[in-house]
Order: structure tokens, then sequence, then C-alpha cells
């Protein structure tokens, strides 16, 4: 399956790059790259393995029906869009904001080939669950 990961955060006058480097880093590891958007943001692009890391944390906080959410609402087309808080993921831990933060959010973009692609890209990322258990997993 052929899947695109794009990533992006906005770095603040005040704050450091490199920790805003490791909140990006702890959730979806990809080479980051520095671009100018008006202000500094940090880029990066991966696949379906940059994912893994995100995989493994929506299991490790038993967010799974919250992320399912999120990516169910995020869908367009045949991409999935989300944000995700920045000071939580430089502490390794995942919280989607309800609206704009302050500094911003790390923002994410996952493209498959078709809808079909996408929705399965979601029930790896995020099964449906019974009592907070995934009913299926499934590899990718």
């Amino acid at each position: 399956m052929i899947a695109t990961v794009k990533v992006f955060a906005l770095v603040y006058p005040t704050e450091v790059q490199e920790k805003v480097k490791t909140a990006v880093m702890n959730l979806i590891p990809v080479k980051l790259l520095l671009q100018d958007f008006g202000m500094p943001g940090l880029y990066g692009k991966g696949n379906l393995e940059s994912l893994r890391k995100l995989h493994q944390l929506l299991r490790e906080h038993l967010i799974l029906d919250t992320a399912r959410q999120v990516f169910m609402n995020g869908i367009e087309g045949n991409s999935i869009h989300f944000k995700v808080n920045k000071q939580v993921a430089y502490m390794g831990k995942v919280n989607f904001p309800a609206g704009e933060e302050s500094l911003g959010s790390i923002r994410v973009e996952i493209s498959a080939e078709n809808e079909e692609a996408l929705i399965k890209i979601i029930d790896w990322l995020s099964p449906r669950t019974v009592g907070g258990k995934p009913v299926e997993e499934i590899e990718l």
C-alpha cells in the first residue's frame, strides 16, 4: 500500500527549534527540514513506516476511540488532516487539540491512493474497539 505522511510545525520565536523537532520526532520520526513560511517551520515527509510510533502510542495511552474519531472527522478526499498538541508530543504523548493553540500545533496529513486504502490505514492506526480493546488488529 502506498501512503504519504506529511508533518509540519511552526517554530515560534519563544520556542526552541530543537524542542519542536523532538516533539515531532516523538510521534512521527521523519527527516525534518527547516523552511521559512513567513515564520520558521519544520517540515517532513514519510511513508507508512513513519506512523509506527504513533500506532504504538495510541495503544499505550488508550486513546484509540478518540484517535479514530479525529481521523474519521479529518478525512478530505484521499487524505486525513489532523493536529497534535506540540507540548504534549514533546513529552512523548498524544493529544488532539479541539481548536487552535497559542503556540500552534503539529499538523499531520496522511494521503493514500484511494479512499479504501485510507480507511484501511485508519483501521490499522485506530481500530474499532469494544470496551476499549481493539476488535481486530490488522497489519499493513
